[in-house]
Parts: structure tokens; sequence; C-alpha cells
């Protein structure tokens, strides 16, 4: 019967531990190689040899790299009947099965049939091309490419074993281990759902580069970060804040940005729909507009809206250029970073003390509609919502406002041990006399 322990040449080798119950769990390990990184002093500067055949040479610290891939298959250590050690010689010979067939993807991987540009691809590279090279992805996309890369880097930055992947990573470093601790990361850093979009573009990356071969299973499977869906993680503006908006006038002010945002203010509409929008959309015999969310669109049974406008909205709209070009652009905005720069700006000169972003223009108009009464399945029709569960979470807004409201009414003086006395007739009496005086 063969022995693991004397399998020291092959790559991978198969390992045990010995378990507490009188069995051993195999395993194999693998050998990636060394990684050499110069000795520093206090000072941070190159420890150099002074004596021997090396003098005069910087000093390294070599770190040998190896991965385990449990198998879940476990022998006996010391069988004690026949039933026992063939249990141990079909185990062993599955494993060696096992074993081989690892050996040969590696291999292949390595040395074999792939070009030593493959075997050495850097997985930071690899991302990078997604948000400067690929022509396939929208702006945003490749924003958020971007922004997650560059919080995976930090991440590995701030755990000193991880460090030295900061520039160059091999793909099989990449483990789900790693991905796993990346992801409690990102809940620490990253606001309300932030951690999930910027841990779904990370997954998103790393499922391209298994359709491309560059990895052989994607190590973010099984790891999922969960918020709650219910809770409004974005500023809302007031009616009256909104009122404060629209008196405050500034320097170098851009209308065309302010009329957009006004607009999103009363129709609920996502930056991205408001910049579509076209006169196309408007029946102004009904005064009704009409589109399809971009967002949804395709996807969802519910991403057409119909929405009626009220008289002050079809003022905001005005009218065509041309008549006759009903396809023109209600609001040509520009890039959404000056959109975004301006908008900061507006509610700063107003003194309004939020962080405030387009979308919170889709918010503040779902809870002050909730506010004025308005039925919720009104509110999620008019936001295109494909259930009402995803406009209850305005209504955790209106619960809060409500407890606020409440506990704005001050501390009551009123004390239950206060001790209190019985009036008697000739009290009521001498009250009387003192009103009549």
């Amino acid at each position: 019967m063969p022995n693991p322990k004397t399998l020291v040449k092959q790559n991978p080798r198969l390992c045990q531990r010995v378990l507490q119950d009188g069995r051993a769990s195999l395993f194999l390990e693998f050998y990636l190689g060394r990684h050499e990184t110069p000795v520093l002093d206090a000072a941070g500067n190159p420890v150099v040899y002074t004596d021997g055949p090396s003098a005069g040479r910087v000093k390294y610290k070599v770190t040998h790299e190896r991965k385990k891939e449990n198998l879940n298959l476990y022998i006996w250590l010391n069988p004690r009947n026949p039933q026992e050690r063939k249990q141990n010689k079909n185990t062993l010979q599955l494993a060696e099965k096992i074993r081989f067939e690892r050996e040969q993807e590696f291999l292949e991987y390595r040395e074999g049939y792939r070009l030593q540009k493959d075997r050495e691809q850097n997985f930071h590279e690899f991302f990078r091309k997604l948000y400067h090279e690929d022509a396939t992805y929208t702006k945003s996309s490749k924003l958020s490419f971007r922004l997650i890369h560059n919080r995976f880097i930090k991440y590995l930055e701030s755990i000193p074993r991880l460090q030295k992947y900061a520039k160059f990573m091999r793909f099989e470093f990449v483990t789900n281990e790693l991905a796993a601790g990346f992801a409690e990361w990102l809940k620490g850093v990253c606001a309300g759902e932030g951690a999930r979009k910027s841990f779904f573009y990370f997954k998103k990356g790393c499922t391209i580069a298994v359709e491309e071969g560059a990895m052989k299973k994607n190590p973010c499977n099984g790891i999922v970060i969960r918020c709650d869906a219910n809770v409004l993680t974005k500023s809302i503006l007031s009616p009256e804040e909104i009122e404060r908006l629209l008196c405050t006038r500034y320097k170098q002010e851009r209308p065309d940005i302010q009329r957009a945002f006004v607009f999103s203010l009363y129709t609920g509409l996502r930056f991205c729909d408001v910049k579509n929008i076209a006169y196309a959309n408007i029946d102004f015999a009904t005064k009704t507009m009409r589109f399809n969310q971009i967002k949804s669109e395709g996807r969802s049974a519910h991403s057409h809206v119909v929405m009626p406008l009220s008289k002050d909205l079809m003022e905001l709209i005005g009218f065509p250029r041309d008549p006759e070009d009903m396809s023109e652009k209600i609001f040509p905005l520009p890039d959404t970073s000056i959109c975004s720069r301006h908008l900061k700006r507006w509610v700063k000169e107003a003194g309004i003390n939020k962080h405030i972003t387009w979308h919170c223009a889709r918010h503040s108009f779902a809870v002050n509609l909730l506010n004025a009464g308005a039925n919720i399945k009104t509110v999620s029709a008019l936001l295109g919502h494909s259930s009402i569960k995803m406009t209850e979470k305005y209504l955790h807004v209106i619960d809060s406002q409500k407890k606020d409201a409440i506990n704005s009414l001050g501390r009551i003086s009123f004390k239950r041990d206060m001790v209190y006395t019985v009036a008697t007739d000739d009290d009521l009496e001498e009250d009387i006399e003192a009103d009549a005086v």
C-alpha cells in the first residue's frame, strides 16, 4: 500500500493530516514557486552582507508559495480488519487518481501548452483592461470596475502578508478565502449598499476572467453580501429644503442642470431617464408623459411608465425649438461628473447640510408623496416599480419622521408621583366667589 508521505517529488503531492478519531484526512499540496523580498533594516534600507562569499550583496528573504486542496477523503491510520484495509486501498487509489489529474492540469498550465505570457498573466493588468481598453462596457461600468479594482489594491495593501500582491498577482492566488476576506473588508469601508454593489463588479470581473480561460473557476462563488433592502440609505430633501433650493442663486450656476434636477424632484426620474427623455415622450394634449425606464427596459414588464404632468411641470418642459422635430431632448445634460459637481455646489449654497446626489431626487419624490397621503400603490406605479415591496422601504422613512415629530414636542413635566389634594365643597365655593370677583 503506497504511503502518502513518500510522494514528495510530485507536484501536487498527496499529504495527510492526522485526526483525533484515529483517521487521517487526505489533501493535495501544490508548490507554486519562491518569492524573494529584500530584507530591510529599521530605517527601511536594504540589509547587505558584510562578510563571507556574499559580502556586498543584498540580503533576501525567501518565501515558498504553496496552496492546499482538501480532498474530503479519509483513511484509517491503523486498520484493524480486512474491511478497513480494503477501504484504505480504494481511498488511496481514488486520491492518487485525483492527484494525477491535478498534476496534468498543473503542468499544462505552468509548463505545457500555454504561453509564458499566459502563465505569468497579472490579475491587476487584466482588471485594468476592463476599464481602459474594453469597448464593450459603458462608461458607468468602466468607472465601477476601476473603483472596485482600486479598493481591492487598498485591501491588499492593508494586510502585511498580502502587500506583495498589490502590484503583481497571478490568477491562482485569487482564492475563495481571499475573496471572502475582501468582502468583509468592503463591509467596513462602504456605507449602505456600497459593499454589495462594489463586490458585484469584482465578481463580474472574475466571471469574465473565467469565460476567457484566465481563471478555472470564480473565487467569488458562494460569497454574498447582504443588506437590509427596507432601509433607505440615501438622504432626502423635504418640501421646505426643496423650496430653499429653488430660491438659491449663485455665480456660474447651470440653469439647464438645475431645471433637470427640479424635474426629477417632482417626477422621480433617474438621471439616465431624465437625460434621455425627449419631446416625443410628452403628450401635450393630455399632459401625460410616457417612457421606458432605461434601467429595466427589456427585463421587466413594468419598465413602461405613464405619468400625468401638472401645469408647472409642463411649463418646465417647454416646447421644442423645431415643432417638427419631436426627437429633441428636453434636458440636454452634460457629463454625469459635471452635473454632480454643480448639484453639490447648489446644495451647499442653499445651506443644506446633506449628501445629495441626483438619485436623492427620486427618493425625495417618493417620500414626499407618501408624506402627503398618497397611496403606496400609486407611488409604486409612478416610480415604475415591479413590486410594492420595492416601494415599502420608503415607509420606514415615514415611520422615522413620525417618531422624530413626536420627540420634537419636548419633555413632559407632568409626573406620576405628584401629590394631589381632594377639593371639598367649601373649596369649590371659594373658587366660585373668587371667579365672580
